[in-house]
């Protein structure tokens, strides 16, 4: 199996703990998409959309966006919750995730470290405003739990885990959210947790 990649991607870190979670052997192949690696005509042959991450399988089968990788690597397993109303809980905080936190928190944490923060000038606060919104509901709702869903750590921990951690790297302050601190060492805990910089070129 073939992991298509960008090491700062907080998507493509979300495969990456899963994968390593459930110990799977795969070959990772990074792309830069600051060089425009993922629009060259090779890897707009496998997905279009000209994003990572990306599975390929030894099939010729692949399978993009990173929360629909996580739910079929979670299947049968331990991070997928048996409980039909867990399942979907699970999928209520994967589409939170993806349209209540990702646009803001990973958004302003990607112009940033590309240096493109200049240029998102208009568009910086209400991100910021929007990404903070997302971090109040997260802390509320951690508030007596341990994980997301049914105090059990799941895909839903991981999607929502990836871009938190590095909030801090878009410059959203955790300091004042003790349950999100909290369960962010919960979840770097966990057997098998890996750094997102174990990925960067030259990492030990």
């Amino acid at each position: 199996m073939r992991f298509y990649d960008f090491h700062e991607s907080g998507n493509g870190y979300k495969v990456r703990l899963l994968l390593s979670h459930l110990e799977v052997e795969h070959e990772r192949i990074e792309l830069d998409i600051l060089k425009g690696e993922t629009r060259s005509s090779g890897f707009l042959a496998l997905n279009p959309n000209g994003r990572v991450p990306l599975l390929e399988f030894e099939d010729g089968r692949v399978l993009a966006e990173s929360n629909a990788i996580l739910y079929f690597l979670a299947q049968e397993t331990s991070y997928w919750p048996t409980d039909p109303f867990e399942r979907a809980l699970v999928l209520q905080w994967m589409n939170f995730e993806q349209y209540s936190h990702e646009p803001y928190i990973a958004v302003v944490r990607f112009w940033t470290f590309a240096g493109q923060l200049d240029e998102h000038q208009a568009e910086l606060p209400d991100r910021r405003v929007r990404g903070e919104a997302a971090l109040d509901v997260m802390e509320a709702h951690l508030s007596g739990r341990s994980f997301f869903v049914a105090d059990h750590y799941s895909i839903a921990d991981i999607a929502l885990y990836a871009y938190t951690h590095v909030a801090h790297e878009g410059g959203f302050d955790l300091s004042g959210r003790p349950h999100i601190t909290e369960w962010l060492g919960r979840v770097a805990a966990q057997p098998g947790a890996i750094s997102i910089s174990d990925a960067k070129p030259g990492a030990s």
